[in-house]
């Protein structure tokens, strides 16, 4: 045998072992659970994030007038960006006298006492 010939037996034993390959991992179903397509539909399960991009992203041109779109798009872009989430929006008091009691009307508050203005003094 010369170098061509075996040079062409070993191309033919070659692919005839990737075609097998292929048809054997094609016909298998127990993995199946693990792969990427699989993986891909349940990301919107566990991140809510994804689930409301994809949304988005589904309306097309009506999702940059969207609101809530624009808020998903604004943290995402904050996530991306390892920036720090902002400080949430200090609570309004719940009445005037936060510190008082909220069962007990707050203390009456006395008249100030306004003193006369000045007069110049006559000579």
């Amino acid at each position: 045998m010369d170098g061509k010939t075996l040079a062409r037996i070993g191309a033919v034993v070659f692919v005839a072992i990737a075609v097998t390959a292929t048809a054997i991992e094609m016909t298998r179903k127990g993995d199946r659970q693990n792969s990427p397509v699989t993986q891909a539909h349940s990301l919107p399960e566990q991140d809510p994030l994804g689930a409301e991009l994809a949304r988005c992203s589904g309306m097309g041109e009506a999702g940059a007038r969207d609101p809530s779109c624009l808020k998903t798009w604004a943290e995402n872009r904050r996530r991306f960006l390892g920036e720090p989430a902002p400080p949430p929006a200090p609570a309004a008091p719940a009445t005037m006298f936060p510190s008082a009691p909220a069962d007990e009307p707050p203390a009456k508050i006395p008249p100030t006492i306004q003193a006369e203005p000045s007069r110049p003094e006559a000579r």
